[in-house]
């Protein structure tokens, strides 16, 4: 469903939006709630997927900043030509919910999509710790400190010699710690700022300050 100013109203259940930070409100009750504080949109609708042409319904949203990118790649230029949009720094396609309605290119995604206590899940990108070792990344515990050890921050056996006479893949090991695609599920909203396009969820998400997210409905919320 879509209003006359191309807003879409209930087929898109996402939004992309950036990490402002983490502060804390208080509740009617006076108990403290951490929050973090999420720029949430606006967002405008840059390209339509359907299954009649590609097997599945999607939308593919922008992130509507200013000022815009000043360097854009000519077949990125071409995309946002054929959709009579501006460029824009963070793209990213969300399925669309199956309960009816149309989405059509240059509609209007805003953070009046949520209502207070959804549950959401955040998507983004954790920080990046460079390469670590085993006690920093996966938290070994590592050998003794005394009687003339020279184990401290050691892996340890990484596998047999005889049988398999190989490491058995997937073993934690020292490796480039972060800068992965982190989702954290299950959070509440505990404000929606629709004039400030701000969203407020209870607890933290992933991801440093002025990082890229994208929010949506939880896929399986608690009951």
């Amino acid at each position: 469903m879509t209003s006359d100013k191309g807003q879409v109203i209930n087929m898109v259940n996402a939004i992309l939006g950036k990490k402002l930070g983490m502060t804390q409100i208080f509740a009617e009750n006076g108990d403290v709630i951490p929050v973090t504080v999420l720029k949430a949109g606006p967002c405008v609708v840059v390209q339509r997927k359907t299954s009649q042409s590609d097997g599945y319904d999607a939308a593919q949203l922008g992130l509507v900043e200013l000022p815009p990118p000043r360097h854009v790649k000519k077949p990125i230029e071409g995309h946002f030509k054929k959709a009579n949009a501006n460029p824009v720094r963070f793209l990213r396609e969300v399925r669309l919910a199956q309960d009816g309605g149309e989405v059509n290119v240059g509609d209007k995604v805003l953070v009046d999509v949520f209502a207070v206590n959804d549950l959401v899940d955040v998507v983004g990108t954790s920080k990046g710790h460079g390469f670590a070792g085993v006690q920093k990344r996966h938290h070994f515990g590592g050998g003794i400190g005394t009687h003339g050890s020279m184990f401290h921050r050691a892996p340890g056996g990484i596998g047999a010699s005889a049988f398999p006479s190989r490491v058995t893949k997937g073993m934690r090991a020292a490796g480039h710690m972060g800068n992965a695609q982190v989702t954290t599920r299950n959070l509440r909203v505990v404000q929606v700022l629709a004039d400030d396009n701000t969203l407020l969820v209870e607890g933290s998400v992933p991801g440093p300050q002025g990082g890229y997210v994208v929010v949506h409905k939880a896929k399986a919320p608690h009951k």
